[in-house]
């Protein structure tokens, strides 16, 4: 028997499942082929299609709203471990009473820095709006999609995590605009051509170059925690604090498993599924092959190992505190909306109160039809 599965193009990615599916393969006789998309279709293709084509399918948690109304994956039983979640992880893939996937792979918005250049670490949001903010050399993933994800961050870090605020607003003004202030800061501190860099890019450069010290806010990668992946290694650490704050309110990221609805292996593909999010799995297999494992028990078991204590012991906290985002039907449309605007906010000067009232406006259109 063979059955195919999609994923998305990294080695955190690839690697783990297709090094667990052989090992799948071994005890059980059944292959699984994997094919690959970008990060970017990764957050934003349509699951449906690929359910025609595709037994098993790697997805971002904001699409189960959209799964759920069109049928695309199958329900699945709770996970067995109800502990082996990381803050939200697991509950990110449930919506309206099912589970539409399991929790493979848990990331969240965190902060990096490359610990042999000992650079000062910013420890507040507004240490980027003082005198003294270069001495951070802040490198920002501000891609659309990564800028506005950051903006949520710091609007939840503020104590705005209840998005939307109403029917009008997306988010109060008071935080909307402390937000895009703080993002216009980094902007300024670092290259213009941060508007083109996602996570990755931005992690590349910090371990491949000593220009900059710190990434204060990214989706995190164990991968380059790792000795030997890239030329130096970064750590991570809690996310800045809103004054006033004293708990990190990060965007939880990651990614699940789920099964297509029309699979003709239904029991099988469910069957991989829930093994490889398993803990032995996860703590094996999985995280030896570049895995940034989902499930918990594996982040504390390797608290202490030296090749990879940079992420899992830097980014708990963080984590565990993270922020779901709207899993709506609306929102990945609102989002896509937004971020074709996102780039005009740091090239034009547009005011950030009219820019925020255009954010306003785009969710009042994308949630209105629904």
């Amino acid at each position: 028997m063979t059955l195919k599965g999609m994923t998305w193009d990294h080695p955190r990615g690839y690697d783990p499942v297709l090094a667990a599916s052989e090992r799948f393969a071994l005890q059980t006789g059944v292959r699984i082929e994997w094919d690959k998309r970008s990060l970017q279709a990764f957050a934003d293709a349509p699951i449906l299609g690929l359910a025609e084509t595709y037994d098993l399918i790697v997805l971002d948690h904001p699409h189960v709203g959209q799964i759920a109304e069109s049928g695309a994956l199958l329900p699945l039983e709770p996970p067995d471990d109800p502990d082996a979640s990381l803050g939200g992880s697991a509950e990110s893939y449930n919506w309206n009473g099912q589970c539409w996937a399991y929790a493979l792979d848990a990331a969240c918005q965190m902060a990096a820095y490359r610990p042999d250049l000992a650079p000062p670490l910013p420890k507040r949001w507004e240490d980027f709006l003082s005198e003294e903010a270069a001495q951070y050399r802040p490198l920002t993933p501000l891609l659309p999609v990564d800028a506005f994800d950051m903006f949520m961050t710091l609007v939840a870090g503020r104590g705005g995590a209840d998005m939307p605020v109403d029917a009008d607003r997306f988010v109060s003004d008071d935080n909307g605009i402390y937000a895009l202030q703080v993002l216009r800061a980094l902007y300024r501190l670092g290259p213009g051509d941060q508007i083109k860099m996602n996570p990755i890019a931005v992690l590349d450069t910090l371990c491949e170059t000593d220009e900059f010290s710190c990434a204060p806010c990214l989706f995190g990668y164990v991968n380059y925690a790792r000795p030997g992946f890239r030329r130096n290694r970064v750590a991570y650490f809690d996310l800045p604090l809103c004054a006033g704050q004293s708990l990190p309110r990060a965007i939880l990221g990651g990614a699940g498993i789920g099964v297509s609805a029309k699979t003709t292996h239904p029991d099988t593909a469910t069957r991989f599924a829930r093994w490889i999010t398993s803990r032995e799995v996860q703590s094996g297999v999985y995280l030896s092959n570049n895995g940034q494992p989902a499930n918990r028990h594996t982040w504390l078991d390797h608290q202490e190992d030296a090749d990879v204590a940079g992420f899992f012991k830097g980014g708990l906290r963080t984590i565990d505190a993270a922020w779901t985002r709207p899993r709506a039907p609306w929102f990945l449309g609102f989002v896509d909306a937004a971020c074709e605007i996102m780039p005009g906010f740091f090239t034009t000067g547009v005011a950030s109160e009219t820019f925020l009232a255009t954010i306003n406006t785009l969710y009042r259109h994308h949630a209105g039809r629904y």
